[in-house]
């Protein structure tokens, strides 16, 4: 205690002559600010990277009406709102679901060849389960890359 007290005496000991930070409110909140990301013009980057002219001359559109699906049926159908319902949309614009879907793709491939080492081949039964899981995480896994690396592709900003 006597050395507590010396200190706080001592000739040595300067006070700092700035002035304190003052402490946040309490009606303030304090935390790390999230870094503002641009928003992504989806429609905006179709635009630009030609999507539905490339689609055209692919021959997708013509096969989507073919097949019985149209604007108006879409719109009939109410495909959009269900898909904003659901958040596919939204999930379009946030950054993200790029590394999300990568993630998806890598754990979807690894899954096929996983099950057909562990499954035992003993009964027919298990050969088709090793057949189902194959093909599912491989076209799953594929369709999960390509959806990254689309909506990767339409976040970009140009």
């Amino acid at each position: 205690m006597a050395m507590a007290t010396a200190k706080a005496s001592s000739p040595l000991l300067i006070r700092s002559m700035a002035a304190q930070k003052p402490i946040p409110s309490a009606t303030k909140t304090v935390g790390s600010k999230k870094a503002s990301t641009p928003s992504v013009k989806l429609l905006t980057r179709v635009e630009q990277l030609r999507l539905l002219s490339k689609a055209e001359k692919a021959g997708l559109l013509s096969a989507a009406e073919k097949s019985g699906l149209s604007l108006s049926t879409i719109e009939r159908l109410g495909v959009l709102s269900k898909a904003e319902e659901f958040g596919v949309l939204s999930a379009a614009t946030d950054p993200g679901t790029p590394s999300a879907l990568l993630s998806l793709s890598l754990a979807l491939l690894a899954l096929g060849p996983l099950c057909v080492y562990l499954v035992p081949e003993d009964y027919p039964w298990e050969i088709g389960l090793q057949v189902l899981v194959a093909l599912v995480s491989v076209v799953g896994g594929s369709a999960a890359f390509a959806a990254s690396n689309l909506v990767s592709t339409l976040q970009k900003s140009s």
